[in-house]
């Protein structure tokens, strides 16, 4: 079996030191009582400040835990937050793509939608905010399965059921489909949920990185997908940017860019 991973081993001391004080602590505070190199030191907690595990006070000053470590296994992004950052970038991915947008987020072991935007046209249409799409055949459901453990876990010993028969059933194909989304960033749905009927998903992620909800589009495919029966890459594009718009709401990439 492979061995520790040292560097991960020192982070973790530093963080348990941390969360031993009730006060900040200094460098050279950290470097003596665990024995190790300043400068070895000040490399890891600089990484563990860059994605939001520490905090200091100055450039010279203390360091301490941040409170974004003791978030970690708590409550997922409350649904009403979540409605009320997306607000303003789906009404203008509807306005911008013509069809109705919608936000979801996986919540009580479904992919459930939390907002969702009438397309522009004035048309028919049903409000779906509450309700639940499928992980494994809808855009939005399948970002969800794509990066969320817990998305996984829901599908992983349950049958897949058929739709339509474009529905994929087989978890090879799945996982082939899968990992393609995380390589793209985001995920289409071709008449797999209901025949004729089109959508795009990309991934919404909080001040962490981590993926806590999807944007997306659904409508006619003759109006989603070109003549190849794929999704139309201008309409990729507005779901992405709304993607990471909603991201940077909630705190993604503000310094990082």
């Amino acid at each position: 079996m492979p061995g520790s991973v040292q560097s991960v081993e020192r982070a973790a001391a530093i963080l348990r030191l941390l969360a031993q004080e009730n006060e900040p602590i200094g460098l050279a505070q950290i470097s003596s009582a665990l024995g190790l190199a300043k400068g070895t030191v000040h490399g890891i907690l600089r990484t563990l400040e860059e994605v939001g595990f520490v905090e200091q006070d100055q450039a010279s000053g203390p360091y301490r835990v941040a409170t974004e470590v003791f978030r970690l296994g708590w409550t997922k992004l409350d649904q009403n937050e979540l409605r009320s950052k997306a607000l303003n970038w789906t009404d203008a991915l509807a306005a911008r793509t013509g069809e109705s947008a919608r936000v979801a987020a996986f919540h009580g072991g479904h992919a459930e939608v939390a907002h969702h935007v009438f397309r522009p046209d004035g048309g028919a249409q049903v409000l779906v905010t509450g309700s639940v799409v499928p992980l494994h055949a809808s855009a939005l459901g399948k970002v969800l399965l794509a990066y969320d453990p817990g998305a996984v876990r829901s599908v992983a010993k349950q049958p897949l059921p058929v739709l339509t028969n474009r529905t994929i059933t087989d978890r090879v194909v799945l996982q082939r489909e899968l990992a393609e989304i995380r390589d793209l960033g985001w995920a289409g749905s071709v008449g797999e949920v209901e025949p004729g009927v089109a959508g795009i998903g990309a991934p919404i992620r909080d001040s962490g990185g981590y993926v806590v909800a999807v944007v997306g589009i659904e409508g006619s495919v003759d109006r989603v997908c070109d003549d190849r029966m794929k999704p139309r890459t201008a309409l990729v594009n507005h779901v992405m940017k709304a993607g990471r718009s909603i991201s940077r709401e909630l705190g993604h990439g503000r310094e990082w860019g």
